[in-house]
C-alpha cells in the first residue's frame, strides 16, 4: 500500500480443529483459550496474492435505469472506489452487478420486475460483466480462456436472456444453468449482503433498532439461514415419508389378504393328475438311488480293508522303530557316563600339564638368572682398579661411532615406515575392492539362482501351468479342493487370480504383469471365515512373509457395471478391456483392488508421455502402462525393473530359451567376477607379505637401536672406581643353583604324572568313541525305518481320505433318499387332500375300462359338471392371472415399505449428525464475529459487546466510545451518527472476515461519519484489503477520496455528473405494470 504503514488484518477462515460439544447452544462467550487461538490466527496471516478467479474486471451498461451508456468501468484486482455525485450512476452500477449476475429484481430493492430497469423510451437494456478466470481454479479455461463475459439482455416485458462468452468474444452458452455453474464455482452470491450491501439493505438490517433484524442479517450473511431452511425442509420431508409409511403398512395388509385369498382360490382348482405326475419322477429317483446304495457299501468295505492293512503296516514299522529307539536309549546313559569320565580325565591331564609348564618356565627363569650372575662375577673379576686416560679416549671414540651408526639406522627406519604406509594403503584399497567384488559376486549368484528357479518353474509349467505361480501352487489347490469337499469352506476360494485371465494382445503381457504385480498370485475369499481357513492351509507351504495375498470380497455372479467411471479411449484399451477374464469374481476383485477400468495400456513410451503428460489425461484415466512395463502418471514417470513377463506369457518355449540365455550370461558374469576376485586376493596377499616383511625388518632395526642405546649407556655409565663385592654374588649364585635342582626334580615328577594321565585319557576316549559308533549305527538303522514309517503314515492318511470320501458320499446318498421319501410322503398327503377336494366335485373316480359309448355318455356328464364348477369358481387361466397380479402388487408394496423404513432410519442418523455440525459451525462463526468486532473497535479505543441469542433469534450490539469500563456499555441507539456508522462498519468488516466471496461491494458506507470516524473506518478497510489481496473490494461513496495515498492496489473510478432531468428514476409511472407482472 505504498507509503502506508503495513499492518495485516487477517481473514483466518474456518480452520477445522477438534473441540468439545456444548449442550447449551446459546453459550457463545469467548474463553481464554479460544481468544488466544483467534488472536494467533489473526497475527500469523501473511499477504496473499491477487485474486485469480471470480473478481469483476469490467462492467458496461446500456439503456439501464436512467443511463443511456455507462462504462466500460475497468476495476482493479483489490480496492476500487466508485465516487461521484448523487445521480451519477454509482448505485446503477451496483444494481447492474446484481441483475447482470442473475439476481432477482426484488434483491435490489428498486423494483419488483426487471422491466423497471429499462430506460424510458427504450425497448431493452443490456448489462455486460467480465469476470476473471485464471489459475488452477479457473472454470473451463480451455473453453473460456482467462476471462468470462456475462451479457444480459432485458426486454421491455421483463424477460431476460443470457450470453456467456470467452476471452475472445466467442459465444459459448446462452443457458442459465451454465451461469449458475459459474457462480457456484466462483462462490459468488449476489443476494448475500456480505457480497453486495445496498443502501436499502443496510437501512433495513443495520440501521434497524430491532435486534431480530440484525440476527437475520447475520444469518443471511453467513448462509446459516439457508442451512437452517434446508434442515427444516428435510425434516418436513421426513414427516411426510413417515405418513407414507403408515399408509403403506395399512395398504400392505390389505394386499397380503388379497394375495392369500387368490392363492387359496388357485389351490382349490388344482387337478389330482398333476400331483400324480409329480410323484412319478420322485419314485423313479428313489428306486435309482436305492440301487446305488449297494455300490457305496462295497466301496466303503474295500477302503475299510485298505485302511486296516495300512494301519497294521504302520503299527509294525512303529514297533520296529520303538525297538531301535530302546537300543539307542539303553546306550545313551553309558555314553553320558563315558563323556563325563573323559571330561574329568582331560581336566586332570590339563592340570598336570599346566603344573609341568609352570615348573619349566620357572627353570628357564632361574637358568637365565644364573647365567647373568656368572657373567657379572666374571666382569667384576676382570675389571681393573683404575682406568687409564687412553681407555677413556677409546671409549669416547667408540661412543661416537655408535651414535653415527644409530643415525644411519634411524634414517633406514624412516624410509621403512614410508614404504609400510604405501603397502598399508595398497592393502586397504585391495580389501575394499575385494568387498565390492564379493558383493557383486553375491548379487550375480542370487540373480543366477533366481533365473535358474524361474527356468525350472517354466519347464515344470509345460506340464502344469499352475507351477508358474509357485512350486507349491498345485499342491495347495488340491488341499483347498479337499477342504472344500469336507465342508471347511462356505464358498470355495478362487485363485490364483492370474490363472483365470488371458490377454487379447500378447505384446501387452509385461505391461499387465507390472500393473497387477502380486495380485496375479492372490486368492479371493467370500468371507473372513474362509480367509482364516485358507491362511491355515497356506501356512503348510509358505512362511508368513511370503504367502500369497488373500482378498475378502463378496462373490457375485455378474461383473460390476463400471461404464460411468471407466476410461474410454478410441485408440488404446484399458486393462479391463485388454483382458479375457473367465470368472466374474476375479474381474470384480481386480476392479476393487487395482481399478483396472481406469488404467490405459499404451505400447509406445513416447505416445504414453504424449497422452498422459503433454495435455490433460483422458477422462477417468488415473495412470497408464507401456509395453515395456513403465508406469506413467500425469506428472510422474517410473521405469520398470522387469524385462520379461513371468506368469501370463503364452509362448513358454520362447521364455525358456530367453531364460537359458540369461542363465548363460549370468554364469559368464559369475566366472568373470570370480576370476577378478582371485586376482584381487593374490594381489592383497602379495601386498600383505611385503608389509609383514617390512614390519619384521622394522623390528630388527628397532632391536639394533635398543642394543646400540644400551651399549652407549653402558660405555657412558662406566665408573672409574668400582667397589665390587664378589662374595655376595657368588652366594646368590649358589642359592640359585639349589633352586634349579629342586625345580628339575619337581618337573620329572610332573612329567611322569602327565604321561600316566595321558594314557588314562586315551583309554577313556577310545571307550567313548566305541559307544558313539554304536549309537551312529543304531541311527543309521533307524533312518530308513523312519522313512518307511512316514510312507506308511501317508498310505494310512490316503486310505482314510478315500474312505471318508465314500462315507460322505454314502451319507449324501442316504440323505438324498430320505429327502426324496419325504417329498414323496408330502406329495402323497397332498394327493389325498386333492382327491378329497376332487371327490367333492366328482364323488366317483372313473376307471378307463368301459365301452366307447358309455365313456361318451360319461364325458358329457362330466363336461356338464365342469361347466357348473367353472361357473362357480371362475376360469382357471383367469384365476392364475389374478393370483400373479396380486402377488406382484404385494411384493412391490412390501419392498417399498422396507426401503422407506431404511431411508427414514438412515435419514435420522444423518440429520442428527448434520444438526450437531450445524450448531458447532454456527458457534464457530459467532465466536469469530465477536472477536473481529472487538478487535476492530479497539482500533479507535472503543469497547463493545455482541450478544447472540440463538433460541430467540436476536442479536444485540452495545458499544461505548473511549476507554471506559465495559460495565458501562450502551446500546448503539445512544451513539452519535458518526459513532454509529463507525460501529456499523466494524460489524460489516467482522462479517467480511468470516464469509467467503471473491468480491465485496458496499454502497455509501461513510455517509453519516464525521472526518475522524471516516478516516479510521477507511484505514481499517484498507488494512483488511491489503491483507486479503486475493479478494476485490468495490466501495461506493459521494466523497472525493482525494486524501487516499497513491498505490497500485487502489483504483478510483470517478463518475460524471448526471445530466439534467435524469437525476432520479420515474418509478411511479410503472407502478401499475409492476403489479400486473
Amino acid at each position: 500500500m505504498g507509503k502506508r504503514k503495513e499492518e495485516s488484518f487477517s481473514n483466518p477462515g474456518l480452520h477445522k480443529r477438534p473441540r468439545q460439544e456444548y449442550a447449551d447452544e446459546s453459550n457463545d462467550e469467548l474463553d481464554e483459550e479460544e481468544l488466544s487461538e483467534l488472536q494467533s490466527d489473526s497475527n500469523s496471516s501473511s499477504q496473499s496474492t491477487s485474486g485469480e478467479v471470480g473478481i469483476i474486471e469490467s462492467i458496461q451498461l446500456k439503456n439501464f435505469m436512467c443511463h443511456s451508456m455507462l462504462g466500460p468501468f475497468q476495476f482493479g484486482s483489490n480496492v476500487n472506489f466508485v465516487v461521484g455525485n448523487n445521480g451519477s450512476g454509482k448505485s446503477a452500477v451496483l444494481t447492474a452487478l446484481i441483475v447482470g449476475l442473475g439476481g432477482k429484481a426484488t434483491t435490489t430493492n428498486r423494483g419488483s420486475s426487471l422491466k423497471v430497469f429499462v430506460k424510458d423510451g427504450e425497448t431493452s437494456a443490456d448489462v455486460s460483466i467480465t469476470l476473471r478466470n485464471r489459475g488452477k481454479d479457473a472454470f473451463k479455461p480451455e473453453v473460456y480462456g482467462s476471462s468470462i463475459i456475462v451479457t444480459q439482455h432485458i426486454s421491455m416485458d421483463g424477460s431476460r436472456s443470457y450470453k456467456l462468452k470467452g476471452k475472445t468474444g466467442t459465444l459459448i452458452s446462452s443457458k442459465k444453468d451454465e451461469l449458475t455453474a459459474i457462480l457456484d464455482h466462483f462462490n459468488i452470491q449476489v443476494d448475500n449482503p456480505v457480497s453486495v450491501l445496498t443502501q436499502e439493505m443496510s437501512k433495513h438490517f443495520l440501521q434497524s433498532k430491532n435486534e431480530g433484524d440484525k440476527y437475520k442479517f447475520f444469518m443471511k450473511a453467513t448462509q446459516l439461514e439457508q442451512m437452517k431452511a434446508d434442515y427444516s425442509y428435510i425434516m418436513q420431508t421426513k414427516s411426510r415419508t413417515h405418513e407414507q409409511i403408515e399408509q403403506g403398512v395399512g395398504l400392505l395388509q390389505d394386499l397380503r389378504q388379497h394375495f392369500v385369498e387368490k392363492e387359496e382360490r388357485y389351490k382349490s382348482i388344482a387337478f389330482v393328475n398333476e400331483t400324480e405326475k409329480e410323484m412319478k419322477p420322485i419314485k423313479d429317483s428313489i428306486d435309482i438311488e436305492e440301487g446305488r446304495t449297494e455300490k457305496y457299501d462295497q466301496k466303503l468295505k474295500e477302503w475299510q480293508v485298505k485302511v486296516n492293512e495300512a494301519e497294521e503296516k504302520y503299527k509294525a514299522i512303529q514297533d520296529k522303530l520303538e525297538k531301535i529307539s530302546e537300543e539307542a536309549q539303553a546306550l545313551q546313559p553309558q555314553c553320558v557316563c563315558l563323556k563325563a569320565d573323559v571330561q574329568a580325565k582331560r581336566k586332570a591331564y590339563n592340570e598336570t600339564e599346566a603344573h609341568y609348564n609352570r615348573s619349566r618356565t620357572e627353570l628357564k627363569r632361574l637358568e637365565k638368572d644364573d647365567e647373568q650372575l656368572r657373567k657379572r662375577i666374571e666382569e667384576l673379576k676382570n675389571s681393573a682398579d683404575q682406568v687409564s686416560e687412553s681407555e677413556k679416549l677409546e671409549r669416547q671414540k667408540k661412543i661416537d661411532q655408535l651414535k653415527e651408526q644409530l643415525k644411519i639406522i634411524h634414517d633406514q627406519e624412516v624410509m621403512m615406515v614410508q614404504e609400510m604406509d604405501q603397502f598399508q594403503q595398497a592393502v586397504y584399497k585391495s580389501k575394499e575392492e575385494h568387498a565390492r567384488l564379493q558383493r557383486e559376486e553375491l548379487d550375480v549368484k542370487q540373480a543366477l539362482d533366481s533365473k535358474q528357479r524361474q527356468l525350472k518353474e517354466l519347464a515344470d509349467s509345460k506340464t502344469n501351468r499352475l507351477k508358474r505361480f509357485g512350486q507349491h501352487m498345485p499342491v495347495l489347490l488340491e488341499e483347498i479342493e479337499g477342504a472344500y469337499r469336507k465342508g471347511h469352506f462356505k464358498y470355495k476360494p478362487i485363485g490364483p487370480l492370474g490363472a483365470f485371465i488371458s490377454l487379447k494382445d500378447a505384446e501387452l503381457t509385461l505391461a499387465v504383469e507390472t500393473c497387477l504385480k502380486s495380485l496375479l498370485q492372490a486368492f479371493c475369499c467370500d468371507n473372513h471365515h474362509d480367509e482364516r481357513t485358507l491362511q491355515t492351509l497356506m501356512s503348510k507351504f509358505y512362511s508368513s512373509g511370503y504367502r500369497p495375498q488373500i482378498i475378502v470380497s463378496r462373490f457375485l455372479n455378474e461383473v460390476y457395471d463400471v461404464r460411468p467411471r471407466a476410461v474410454h479411449h478410441p485408440e488404446f484399451p484399458s486393462v479391463l478391456t485388454a483382458l479375457e477374464i473367465d470368472n466374474a469374481v476375479v474381474a470384480n476383485c481386480l476392479i476393487d483392488m487395482r481399478g483396472i477400468e481406469t488404467i490405459l495400456l499404451i505400447k509406445s513410451n513416447p505416445k504414453a508421455r504424449e497422452v498422459m503428460q503433454s495435455k490433460r489425461p483422458p477422462k477417468n484415466c488415473r495412470e497408464a502402462f507401456t509395453a515395456e512395463g513403465d508406469q506413467v502418471f500425469e506428472r510422474r514417470y517410473y521405469s520398470s525393473d522387469n524385462t520379461r513377463p513371468k506368469f501370463l506369457s503364452k509362448d513358454v518355449e520362447a521364455e525358456i530359451s530367453h531364460l537359458q540365455k540369461e542363465v548363460e550370461n549370468k554364469m559368464a558374469q559369475l566366472s568373470t567376477s570370480q576370476h577378478r576376485l582371485r586376482s584381487n586376493e593374490n594381489e592383497t596377499r602379495q601386498n600383505e607379505d611385503y608389509l609383514n616383511r617390512r614390519r619384521r625388518q622394522q623390528k630388527e632395526l628397532q632391536m639394533k637401536i635398543r642394543r646400540i642405546n644400551i651399549e652407549i649407556a653402558d660405555l657412558e655409565n662406566v665408573e672409574e672406581h668400582q667397589s665390587v663385592d664378589i662374595s655376595t654374588l657368588e652366594d646368590e649364585a649358589k642359592e640359585n643353583k639349589h633352586k634349579m635342582e629342586s625345580v628339575k626334580r619337581d618337573m620329572e615328577q610332573q612329567r611322569g604324572k602327565m604321561e600316566d594321565s595321558k594314557i588314562i585319557l586315551r583309554v577313556a576316549e577310545h571307550k567313548l568313541e566305541e559307544i558313539k559308533e554304536k549309537l551312529h549305527q543304531v541311527e543309521e538303522i533307524a533312518s530308513p525305518v523312519k522313512d518307511e514309517l512316514s510312507q506308511a503314515d501317508l498310505e494310512v492318511e490316503k486310505s482314510k481320505h478315500h474312505w471318508q470320501h465314500y462315507e460322505e458320499k454314502q451319507k449324501e446318498h442316504l440323505a438324498s433318499i430320505k429327502k426324496l421319501k419325504g417329498e414323496l410322503a408330502a406329495k402323497e398327503k397332498e394327493l389325498k387332500e386333492k382327491i378329497a377336494q376332487a371327490t367333492q366335485i366328482c364323488p366317483q373316480r372313473i376307471e378307463v375300462n368301459r365301452t366307447v359309448k358309455s365313456l361318451d355318455t360319461e364325458m358329457n356328464r362330466l363336461r356338464d359338471q365342469i361347466n357348473s364348477k367353472r361357473d362357480h369358481h371362475g376360469n382357471r387361466e383367469e384365476i392364475i392371472k389374478q393370483l400373479i397380479e396380486a402377488k406382484d402388487k404385494y411384493q412391490d408394496a412390501e419392498g417399498k415399505v422396507k426401503n422407506l423404513k431404511k431411508f427414514i432410519k438412515l435419514l435420522d442418523q444423518i440429520m442428527t449428525q448434520r444438526y450437531k455440525m450445524y450448531q458447532q459451525f454456527r458457534r464457530c462463526l459467532t465466536l469469530r464475529c465477536k472477536f473481529y468486532f472487538n478487535f476492530l473497535l479497539c482500533q479507535r479505543s472503543y469497547s463493545g459487546k455482541m450478544s447472540f441469542d440463538h433460541k430467540n433469534e436476536t442479536l444485540s450490539i452495545t458499544v461505548q466510545p473511549g476507554d471506559i469500563n465495559k460495565a458501562a456499555l450502551n446500546d448503539m441507539r445512544s451513539l452519535s451518527g458518526g459513532e454509529r456508522s463507525f460501529s456499523t462498519v466494524c460489524f460489516i468488516l467482522s462479517l467480511w472476515s468470516i464469509a467467503e466471496s471473491p468480491f465485496r461491494c458496499l454502497d455509501e458506507f461513510d455517509v453519516f461519519m464525521d472526518m475522524v470516524n471516516r478516516r479510521i473506518a477507511m484505514d481499517m478497510m484498507l488494512k483488511m484489503a491489503d491483507s486479503q489481496r486475493h479478494r476485490q473490494f468495490i466501495l461506493l461513496t459521494p466523497q472525493s477520496m482525494s486524501s487516499l495515498p497513491t498505490s497500485g492496489l487502489i483504483r478510483i473510478l470517478r463518475m460524471q455528473d448526471p445530466e439534467r432531468g435524469q437525476t432520479m428514476l420515474n418509478f411511479q409511472r410503472r407502478h401499475q405494470e409492476e403489479e400486473e407482472d
